[in-house]
């Protein structure tokens, strides 16, 4: 099973950190809410199903970012390899990109 992925809709970034630039080798995500627990940094998360309820221990503050450039897959990000969540939820960054503040 997995999320099929649409290079149209936005991708999400979470930090606690205030950035304008993603490095090389972050995660991101289109699922908005997955991004917004990371961005709390939990040592423990997991959910149920895809875009269902999402459970973390992070309880700092953090910020939602989305990529604020076009993106190729497998030329500007890949399917994480190591992810222990479903196909199509985790990406990383093959080089530094755009972000905005959401």
């Amino acid at each position: 099973m997995g999320y099929p992925v649409d290079m149209n809709n936005p991708w999400y970034h979470g930090s606690p950190e205030v950035i304008d630039v993603l490095h090389e080798g972050s995660t991101i995500t289109q699922w908005k809410e997955l991004a917004k627990a990371f961005a709390k940094k939990p040592k423990l998360l997991s959910y149920n199903k895809i875009f269902g309820r999402i459970f973390h221990t992070g309880i700092r503050k953090g910020f939602l970012y989305v990529v604020d450039e076009p993106l190729i897959m497998d030329v500007d990000i890949y399917q994480h390899p190591n992810t222990t969540m479903d196909k199509g939820v985790e990406f990383l960054t093959k080089k530094p990109l755009k972000l905005r503040r959401v």
